[in-house]
């Protein structure tokens, strides 16, 4: 199986960031309101917003507006790709990519 790895690069950047990384964290338990999820930060309303922007413009993140707040969930999908596209990178392959640097094998997978 091939990745077209360039899909992947705004998820991995999404994930490069420890409130993001939290707040992916807190939606594993089901969709949430906005307020609830900026409870336990020291952030700005303004500032969880550029962050869930940034978590849904990566797909990992669905929201939906209910009222004046939005309510975000993850996205099931996306993070099942993401898995196995971890798995895929993370587990030697009869076609590694080594293989192919200079036509010689480059590790032991």
């Amino acid at each position: 199986m091939k990745y077209n790895y360039n899909e992947y690069v705004p998820i991995l950047k999404a994930l490069a960031d420890e409130t993001r990384l939290k707040i992916v964290e807190m939606l594993s338990c089901g969709e949430m309101c906005a307020c609830d999820i900026l409870e336990p930060f020291q952030i700005t309303q303004p500032t969880l917003s550029y962050h869930m922007k940034i978590l849904t413009e990566s797909g990992l993140v669905n929201g939906r507006r209910d009222g004046a707040w939005m309510r975000y969930r993850l996205n099931p999908e996306k993070i099942t790709l993401v898995k196995e596209m971890w798995e895929f990178i993370t587990t030697p392959q009869e076609a590694c990519i080594c293989k192919t640097v200079k036509g010689e094998s480059k590790c032991d997978c």
